[in-house]
């Protein structure tokens, strides 16, 4: 896929280049970016130069994942990172972080907002999945607060540090945001079709 920019009403979203590597590297120092979220930790220089140099651009060349630099404006400073992966043919998922300093102002929901709208209209993604660690509450409220529906927990689901972990699962379909699905909704909860 042709790499995309988005923006909201106060970020600048588009794919990472090799300029953000030291903001990226600074970011990733976090104790809790590195406790909760899929980097490596330790977090060194090489593993921010592989994301930006080689990781973020084969996912958008590859069509395997999309991950976004969160800026504060155009140029303004780095605030979090979100990318959406695949998860197999049909499955597609989202995960993110935000830079300590820049928590609690709202940023992630408003960008996890903008790329969830872009992958349901632009790309025709049919459910957008969300998954956390038991224990990540500040993931599950972004999730929560953008439409995502908590919808339980995986026994084991996420394998990190050569570790198996219970993670909370939830999604969010186009209609949770008012958008046409790319494909009919035959829901089997009370209400039929959405």
């Amino acid at each position: 896929m042709e790499p995309t920019a988005l923006t909201t009403a106060r970020l600048d979203l588009r794919p990472f280049a090799p300029a953000d590597e030291d903001e990226v590297y600074a970011a990733a120092q976090d104790p809790g970016i590195q406790r909760w979220t899929m980097v490596p930790s330790p977090y060194r220089r090489e593993d921010a130069h592989a994301f930006v140099n080689e990781i973020a651009p084969n996912g958008w060349r590859e069509d395997t994942g999309y991950p976004f630099a969160v800026r504060l404006g155009p140029g303004g400073p780095l605030v979090a990172a979100l990318g959406i992966h695949r998860r197999g043919e049909e499955g597609y998922e989202i995960g993110y972080w935000t830079v300590k300093e820049h928590r609690g102002r709202g940023y992630m929901a408003e960008a996890v907002a903008a790329v969830a709208r872009w992958v349901f209209t632009e790309m025709g993604v049919v459910r957008l999945e969300w998954r956390a660690e038991v224990g990540n509450t500040g993931s599950r409220a972004v999730a929560e607060k953008t439409g995502f529906r908590v919808e339980g927990l995986l026994r084991a689901g996420l394998i990190r540090s050569g570790t198996a972990r219970d993670c909370w699962v939830g999604a969010l379909l186009p209609s949770d945001l008012g958008l046409t699905p790319a494909l009919p909704y035959l829901s089997a909860g009370v209400g039929g079709a959405a």
